[in-house]
């Protein structure tokens, strides 16, 4: 099975985020759906490991904030390959409450929902929720996933339905050089390293990476 034809699905880059007894938390996903317009309602999948999960579970509510195609490629180092149990991830990307929820600034927008009902599968929740408030910032283009894989060279976090282990992307697309942030460790893989890469985690630029 190829499982670069689920590539060809549409996909969106988004933040999704809630409430921690009061903390900001909020995780990357890239599965998040219109489901119904009147009354409008969102359905967004979120893996159980995910710290975030049992925030929303806690706290009945998320935000969906829709990163833009230039939205800073840091905003999904820190939200996708990290864990809010250990960081403090707002405390790393500028945000602002919007209808009593925190939303990322640095975005197209975003859409604050109620949690109405939700289905397990083995690895993810989906939840969907009833839309409570939305709003646009600015007119920027919305970062969709073949933009972040294709143009920004990201690849997806382990926890996203769209995630491929490292063996059987090798298979599927042939052998690909690594190239190692030497700030913060992370991997880039690829035929080779943009000339404008920029690291996902750290920010750093082309720079601070050696082949390995």
């Amino acid at each position: 099975m190829n499982q670069s034809a689920f590539h060809k699905l549409s996909y969106g880059v988004y933040v999704v985020s809630t409430w921690d007894e009061g903390r900001p938390a909020g995780c990357i996903a890239n599965s998040a759906m219109q489901i119904t317009s009147k009354p409008a309602s969102i359905a967004v999948s979120i893996n159980h490991d995910n710290y975030t999960n049992k925030c929303i579970e806690q706290s009945g509510r998320f935000a969906i904030s829709i990163l833009a195609e230039d939205s800073d490629p840091a905003i999904i180092g820190t939200f996708g390959f990290q864990s809010g149990k250990d960081v403090d991830k707002f405390a790393q990307v500028k945000y602002t409450v919007e209808d009593h929820m925190p939303v990322i600034t640095d975005s197209c927008g975003y859409i604050v929902c109620r949690v109405i009902d939700k289905m397990e599968t083995a690895t993810h929740t989906v939840f969907l929720g009833e839309v409570e408030g939305a709003e646009v910032f600015g007119n920027r283009n919305a970062m969709t996933y073949a933009y972040y894989h294709q143009v920004v060279k990201g690849k997806s976090p382990k926890n996203a339905p769209t995630y491929i282990p490292e063996e059987e992307e090798k298979k599927e697309n042939g052998p690909v050089k690594k190239f190692q942030c030497q700030v913060c460790g992370y991997v880039y893989e690829g035929e080779e390293l943009p000339a404008d890469y920029t690291c996902p985690i750290c920010g750093m630029g082309t720079d601070q990476f050696t082949e390995i």
